[in-house]
């Protein structure tokens, strides 16, 4: 390959990460939802599903689909990455223990998880101010 054609290939790889870097970064924290520590609760439910998104799409969130009594609720836990990364499972049927908050997303409710116990595993996805740890991370 020419040295001409190698730098131009260079070029075009780096100006394609670059604006897939930037949606990334404009598409993150302004679309986030936020965690609201004053609508905390805990709550026993029983997992139903536990939703992972496409392969190759690792950053973006796995979330469980839970029954609480008659109620389905959704359950926004972190990136499918970091759930792998801390080896934590769920099947239908697992009793858990959510401690998160509740709130409003495109007009409908979410719950984010900051803790989710099974048996006597704990997987701590916030501290205490709501603050994601997978942040810490990278």
């Amino acid at each position: 390959m020419s040295l001409w054609l190698r730098r131009s290939f260079q070029t075009a790889v780096l100006a394609a990460a670059i604006v897939v870097i930037h949606a990334w970064a404009m598409s993150g924290p302004a679309t986030a939802p936020k965690y609201d520590v004053a609508t905390e609760s805990k709550m026993k439910v029983t997992v139903e599903e536990l939703k992972l998104p496409a392969k190759g799409k690792e950053k973006e969130v796995a979330h469980l689909v839970v029954k609480s009594g008659s109620e389905t609720l959704d359950i926004y836990l972190c990136p499918k990455a970091f759930l792998d990364d801390m080896g934590a499972t769920y099947a239908k049927g697992d009793e858990v223990t959510v401690t998160g908050s509740k709130i409003k997303q495109d007009g409908g409710d979410l719950i984010l998880a900051r803790e989710v116990v099974k048996g006597t595993d704990t997987l701590l996805l916030r501290d205490d101010k709501g603050k994601p740890v997978w942040d810490w991370h990278h």
